[in-house]
């Protein structure tokens, strides 16, 4: 029985709680209204981020958006697409709905370092790509590996198909990185902190999410970026009709491993 409960728990864990995947959530019309401008001609990205991709994407990763309880599950996805949103705003953030408004970094550098096991492929470029704007090559070479497609040799394919390119978004969002848990476990609840993760101020919340994500905006007080990801945020949680839970900010957080 032991095992075969075991089983049960990776399934449900693969498939997702009710084995639905997030369309019974958050519907296309719902998507429009989320990223209402990122169609506009004003955005570089226009045409690119579609419902149907986001919705493909996510169905490799079926705990996303169906862990817990009907308000949880909305709440990753308005977490997710907040901090995306910021990640891919075109202008400033104003009434928080321009979102998805670029695929690419603007003005990108040299994002290779020397990794042994993800080695830089010669004339390829791993600048910020994507929903979550991946960048170095030691995040292409995992992500692209997860997603069984090799991004370190192709690289473009982020910001080329919609479909990858939420796909490295998502992976980024479900996998624990270097001491850091993962996003999807902090919006859902199954983080705990620990003693040095209370001492230096990371409380469950979406805060943590932004310090996980991009942990410089955190312990330096307010920030101009730190407000914009909440503001996306409350406005989606608004639309979704939940509320946003507590801790939103992580201005008095250090960032992990400091």
């Amino acid at each position: 029985m032991g095992s075969l409960c075991g089983l049960v728990l990776v399934l449900m864990w693969t498939l997702g709680v009710n084995g639905k995947d997030v369309s019974s959530l958050i519907s296309r019309s719902m998507f429009e209204k989320l990223l209402k401008h990122r169609n506009d001609d004003i955005c570089p990205a226009r045409g690119f981020y579609t419902y149907e991709a986001f919705i493909n994407a996510a169905k490799s990763f079926r705990a996303f958006g169906t862990s817990g309880n009907r308000d949880t599950r909305k709440r990753e996805i308005a977490a997710f697409l907040a901090q995306t949103s910021h990640e891919t705003t075109g202008l400033p953030d104003g009434p928080y709905a321009w979102g998805y408004c670029f695929k690419e970094e603007q003005n990108p550098t040299d994002y290779c370092v020397p990794d042994p096991e993800w080695p830089c492929v010669p004339n390829k470029n791993y600048h910020g790509r994507g929903p979550i704007q991946i960048s170095y090559n030691f995040n292409y070479g995992p992500a692209g590996k997860a997603i069984r497609s090799n991004l370190l040799k192709n690289p473009s394919l982020v910001a080329s198909n919609p479909t990858i390119s939420f796909k490295t978004a998502l992976w980024f969002w479900m996998t624990p990185q270097s001491l850091k848990p993962s996003s999807h476990d902090v919006i859902t609840g199954v983080w705990k902190p620990s003693a040095a993760d209370s001492a230096a101020g990371r409380v469950p919340g979406y805060g943590v999410v932004t310090n996980i994500i991009n942990g410089i905006e955190c312990g330096i007080g307010s920030t101009p970026g730190g407000e914009g990801r909440i503001g996306f945020y409350k406005r989606y949680c608004s639309i979704f009709g939940i509320s946003p839970g507590k801790n939103l900010d992580c201005y008095s957080q250090k960032p992990f491993g400091g």
